[in-house]
């Protein structure tokens, strides 16, 4: 696992925001920093004494000032900046969507750790937040059997979704213009337009581009149950969404262009337009999810 993830995290966030600025431009203080990166006052050193040395920024006195726009080599790969909670999450939504998993099957807490090159402590408390909701079981000698859900289960957590999303959008809207989170959404939106333009040979690309979006908008609630209930969200919809490949190429492509009117939609912060647009995405995932878990269903009779 990386180290230091914090630090390379807080670094390409001020990348992004020294990006818009003009050359010349004086930099915050670092408590305004710290506040907008959202990072200890010690974290916004390091990262400033790193511009510094990268010659991004020059100091002058008690001021800092833009000497040079950021470059693609200024930034970490986006690897390193993943905590290692991030990384097991990420590794074990990869390798649930890569096997052909079904209900009742054994995951083996030792064996994942051994695969994710982490401790077996990282994936036990990771598999914890699906067991408070039935989705795992524990057993004897650190395995755990998937139990997978029922149409019920499918709906209340659709309710739960719409719920938490709307109003984290609405905290996404009422971000400062110079937040990180909005040049990580130009990012994902030009991710977007790249998949669109590549569709026929990209498409099953897009369940990682799903889940970034959709953590970026939950992660501007500041909530700790919001973001610790979407790992729960995130592996109900994409596991389910593997199950039925008729028109998986279609789908994705709809759900791109919805995304996309979503995201013009947190830009304008017209909250009626999030709304519409957020729901109109939601829903579409909704019957998506439920064919989804009838097909797998029918599956595994």
């Amino acid at each position: 696992m990386k180290s230091n993830a914090v630090f390379k995290r807080a670094h390409n966030r001020c990348l992004n925001m020294l990006a818009k600025h003009e050359l010349g431009t004086h930099l915050r203080s670092e408590l305004e920093l710290a506040q907008a990166l959202d990072v200890s006052r010690t974290t916004v050193r390091a990262v400033l004494s790193s511009l510094a040395n990268a010659n991004i920024i020059h100091r002058d006195g008690s001021r800092r000032h833009l000497v040079r726009s950021p470059v693609a080599d200024d930034y970490f790969p986006e690897a390193q900046t993943e905590s290692v909670s991030d990384i097991v999450g990420r590794r074990f939504m990869e390798w649930i969507l890569q096997g052909d998993f079904r209900p009742g099957e054994l995951i083996n807490c030792a064996e994942l750790a051994r695969q994710f090159s982490t401790s077996t402590s990282a994936i036990r408390e990771h598999l914890t937040h699906f067991n408070h909701f039935g989705l795992l079981e524990r057993r004897p000698n650190s395995a755990w059997v998937f139990k997978g859900i029922t149409t019920d289960f499918a709906m209340e957590i659709y309710e739960i979704r719409e719920m938490f999303e709307l109003r984290s959008a609405h905290r996404f809207a009422e971000l400062p213009p110079d937040a990180a989170a909005w040049s990580e959404l130009d990012a994902i939106e030009r991710e977007h337009r790249h998949l669109l333009g590549n569709i026929d040979e990209r498409y099953r690309e897009f369940s990682r581009l799903d889940e970034r979006l959709h953590r970026l908008v939950h992660d501007a609630s500041q909530n700790r149950f919001v973001l610790n209930f979407y790992d729960v969200i995130s592996m109900i919809f994409h596991y389910h969404y593997q199950w039925n490949k008729a028109d998986e190429k279609e789908r994705n492509y709809v759900a791109l262009h919805e995304h996309l009117a979503y995201i013009a939609a947190l830009r304008s912060r017209d909250l009626d337009a999030i709304d519409a647009k957020c729901r109109t995405h939601l829903q579409t995932a909704r019957k998506t999810l439920l064919k989804s878990v009838d097909h797998l269903r029918q599956a595994t009779v």
